[in-house]
């Protein structure tokens, strides 16, 4: 279906200009256009991670045109209209035109069409409901542009009925806004939002663990979180979440080291020890996530600033290979704060050393396999340890 577009994107953005996109265009046509994120992020003048297209070509021609041009063609999801394509290398996820025709707050049920207009009204915000042509003109059905200069992060239509699509947007909707929002959220969205709180628990584990995960570690982490709680949306999946103060210390001294708090810190300074065990398997953290969380909410021990050199050695050996992250935790815990800023900076600098002695020495003292030699071994790493892992 034809449609204009009002705004031309010049220059055109890199990405958009590349010998990559000029040779998927050419085998694809010029109907194609880059849609979602990729557009926003340009009209933001950020550089996407993703590059997302769409077209009115079905899924099955798309796979074969891209075959036929000697291009690498990945049936990511032919249900829904999704094909990747690689070219020299580079990932492009394309899309055949759709709408949907029955959803229940998870899965959609789609039906391809040659629609632009339909095609953005079921996408979930105004700004992420652009296109682009190869021109770099713009198309926008929903006033994006305008949310996006204005920092408004905006269903597109009734809020209601988007949440009710997918519920997961919910979680969207603060990730968003801490991102690309400025001011309060939209009270329509919000108000929508705490309304379907009680839906949120039918999400998998992985969709929220990853949605939660990215406003954990954005900017306006505690805003956000605090925003979310009193919306009454941790009830089922973080209910151990009191007070956000705990994390407002952390980014504070963070800013003060210049460091970056990634979501598993941040989450770690709302947790007791006790609550892991139940966090890690509500949100199906990996054993790695785990812990990693375990060890920052116990750690193996609390660092003292005044500390000197053989100390300070012994205690980033115990606390592993991220003594860093443990500083600025308990830097954001101590009621007495000297001596962090200079202990941060050694923990960055800080290598783990190897323990120096193994099984051969064991033998070589006398002892057979078995637990006496790892009692031995254990005895002299401690002993190691104590005198500051030399």
């Amino acid at each position: 279906m034809a449609d204009s577009s009002d705004f031309r994107l010049s220059p055109l953005p890199l990405w958009a200009a590349s010998a990559e996109t000029r040779a998927l265009r050419a085998c694809l046509g010029p109907q194609l256009r880059f849609v979602g994120g990729c557009v926003r992020d340009a009209l933001a003048g950020l550089v996407p991670n993703d590059l997302d297209l769409a077209g009115p070509d079905r899924p099955e021609a798309v796979m074969a045109k891209l075959e036929a041009a000697g291009l690498k063609a990945i049936a990511t999801g032919l249900a829904h209209g999704t094909v990747t394509a690689i070219v020299r290398g580079r990932r492009f996820e394309i899309t055949t035109l759709r709408r949907d025709v029955a959803t229940d707050g998870r899965h959609a049920t789609v039906e391809f069409t040659d629609d632009w207009r339909l095609d953005a009204a079921r996408r979930d915000f105004t700004i992420n409901a652009l296109s682009m042509d190869a021109d770099g003109a713009v198309f926008d059905y929903f006033g994006g542009r305008d949310d996006l200069a204005a920092g408004r992060v905006r269903f597109v239509g009734d809020a209601a009925t988007r949440i009710a699509e997918d519920y997961l947007r919910v979680l969207r909707l603060f990730r968003f806004h801490a991102r690309f929002g400025r001011g309060p959220l939209d009270a329509a969205a919000l108000a929508a939002c705490a309304a379907a709180a009680d839906r949120l628990q039918n999400l998998s584990a992985e969709r929220v663990h990853s949605e939660l995960f990215g406003i954990l570690a954005g900017p306006k982490a505690t805003a956000m979180l605090d925003a979310m709680r009193d919306a009454g949306l941790f009830a089922f999946w973080l209910p151990e979440l009191e007070s956000t103060a705990p994390l407002a210390r952390l980014l504070a001294v963070a800013g003060q080291a210049r460091a970056r708090v990634d979501a598993i810190l941040a989450l770690a300074s709302l947790l007791s020890a006790t609550d892991v065990a139940a966090v890690a398997a509500r949100l199906r953290l990996s054993r790695a996530e785990t812990a990693r969380l375990q060890a920052l909410c116990a750690p193996a021990v609390r660092l003292d600033p005044a500390s000197d050199e053989r100390q300070r050695r012994a205690a980033f050996y115990r606390l592993g290979d991220d003594p860093a992250a443990h500083v600025l935790l308990q830097w954001s815990q101590a009621s007495d704060a000297p001596g962090f800023a200079a202990r941060y900076e050694a923990a960055l600098a800080w290598v783990r050393p190897k323990f120096p002695l193994s099984g051969e020495d064991a033998r070589r003292a006398g002892f057979e396999p078995g637990p006496a030699m790892g009692a031995w071994l254990k005895a002299r790493e401690e002993e190691w340890i104590e005198a500051g892992c030399p």
